[in-house]
């Protein structure tokens, strides 16, 4: 458990357009901080994914939290027609994708080769800035092509977290299409002119492809890779490389669109460089810290297991915040701290088969309510488990009576607040209201805790609520 209490954008490109995959029920949070961190216009979800128009470069883009994996956008369009369609039709539908538009595509690349030379040539001036001493004649183009090299490699080899893996792992098995040694020597000979008169053939790709709903059971990933790595290599005179490419070309193709991008970063957002010990998903962890609204700078971390205070330790040193965090090894149901010491308060309350809370889970959200402010704020991370024994358990007022459990693997719609619904650019489905307007009426008081909001978000395998309460009163009063 965590006790808390609380830039500049240049771009290469005006309108470049972009989208982020996000965890289900994260897509409100992605979309609120796309447009305070990065000035985004045109801001638009779809279930798993947010679309926004930005000019802020990579340095801005890499500071995305609430995202998952990010995107440069080359197409999006409504969905193909699979009930009365043939397969070959599919095929050339697919194909017409890059044949009937190749201008996208070549303006995606540039604004793509525009935001890696940007970006390293601002790396090579904040280094030329740290490093002010004189330099022999020759050695700035040297230091130059050598950041540059870094940059690449940096882009292209860094070490690929797990759901890069699971990625690349799929790729391979959808790379048929460049394992048939006549038919491909056959295509590469055809495109030999090509590669000679256009600007861009040096370019090595491979193509990462996922097809769901209604598509999926009329053709395969795999099939979709092949017509569209071959469409490229025809077109374009791009060569494949499914170990090591320049390029990553993405394709999801369902029910209710079909989009095309280019993986910005080869390891995803999610995948933070200074957490070095995993806990729980960084995307989850910024949600609820999004949702805490933290504006004060004195934080205290408290749990009673070494093991993971270590690894807190640990993530500390290497996001250099040592001095701005302490931690404390005491049990959440006796906390060291005074009555109404603290303004806020987030929780991941244990769950699942290897930490669970259960009995203690009363006692914790006691400890919790006496240490908490009047008017401030409380974020939990609960089970479905957890949530329904506190709708069926809880008196509306007067002392806490709960017991706790392990979560199932439930599944549900998400959720959706009052005030994102102002926020985002489409109709709110019906189904989000009322996802959320179950999950308040979910929500009794917990003591004097009040419930103001609640979010169904997705862990993977199972699914949880982000709950936001606030202190209404002292109970010794």
């Amino acid at each position: 458990m965590a006790v808390v209490s609380a830039g500049p954008r240049s771009g290469p490109a005006p309108g470049a357009h972009f989208f982020c995959t996000a965890g289900r029920g994260l897509e409100p949070f992605l979309m609120r901080e796309v447009r305070e961190r990065l000035a985004a216009t045109q801001v638009e979800y779809i279930s798993g994914k947010v679309f926004f128009t930005t000019c802020s470069d990579l340095n801005m883009l890499k500071q995305l939290k609430s995202a998952e994996r990010l995107f440069l956008l080359i197409k999006k369009q409504l969905p193909f027609p699979v009930s009365s369609v043939s397969k070959g039709k599919i095929f050339n539908e697919l194909q017409r994708l890059i044949n009937d538009d190749p201008e996208s595509w070549l303006n995606a690349i540039s604004i793509w080769k525009n935001l890696l030379e940007l970006d390293a040539k601002k790396e090579k001036l904040s280094h030329k800035n740290a490093n002010p001493l004189k330099r022999k004649v020759g050695e700035d183009d040297i230091t130059a092509k050598k950041l540059k090299t870094e940059q690449i490699q940096d882009i292209q080899e860094t070490k690929e977290c797990q759901l890069e893996k699971q990625i690349e792992e799929k790729i391979l098995e959808q790379g048929n299409f460049i394992t048939e040694g006549e038919k491909f020597q056959e295509l590469q000979n055809d495109v030999t002119e090509a590669v000679d008169t256009r600007n861009q053939t040096n370019l090595t790709f491979r193509v990462s492809c996922r097809c769901s709903g209604a598509i999926a059971k009329t053709i395969t990933a795999q099939e979709v890779g092949r017509v569209i790595g071959i469409t490229l290599m025809k077109q374009f005179g791009w060569k494949a490389d499914l170990r090591n490419p320049n390029l990553e070309i993405f394709i999801h193709l369902s029910d209710i669109y079909s989009v095309l991008g280019i993986p910005v970063f080869r390891v995803p957002l999610a995948c933070r460089a200074y957490i070095k010990t995993a806990g729980l998903r960084s995307t989850i962890a910024w949600a609820m810290a999004s949702l805490a609204e933290i504006k004060d700078v004195y934080y205290v971390g408290a749990d009673v297991s070494d093991s993971q205070l270590s690894g807190a330790h640990d993530n500390l040193r290497a996001a250099g915040l040592e001095d701005k965090i302490e931690l404390l090894k005491v049990s959440v149901t006796e906390l060291p701290l005074p009555s109404e010491s603290i303004d806020i308060i987030i929780s991941d309350i244990p769950f699942g088969k290897k930490f669970k809370l259960g009995k203690d889970i009363k006692r914790t959200l006691q400890e919790m309510e006496r240490v908490l402010r009047v008017g401030g704020t409380i974020v939990l991370l609960l089970s479905e488990d957890h949530h329904k024994r506190l709708k069926g358990g809880e008196a509306r007022s007067g002392p806490l009576n709960s017991q706790g459990g392990h979560t199932e693997e439930p599944g549900g719609e998400e959720c959706l607040t009052p005030a994102e619904k102002a926020a985002v650019s489409e109709p709110v489905p019906s189904s989000f209201a009322a996802g959320n307007q179950e999950c308040l009426d979910g929500m009794p008081p917990l003591g004097s805790l009040v419930p103001v909001d609640c979010y169904r978000v997705s862990l993977g395998k199972t699914d949880a609520l982000i709950s936001k309460y606030k202190k209404a009163y002292s109970p010794g009063r």
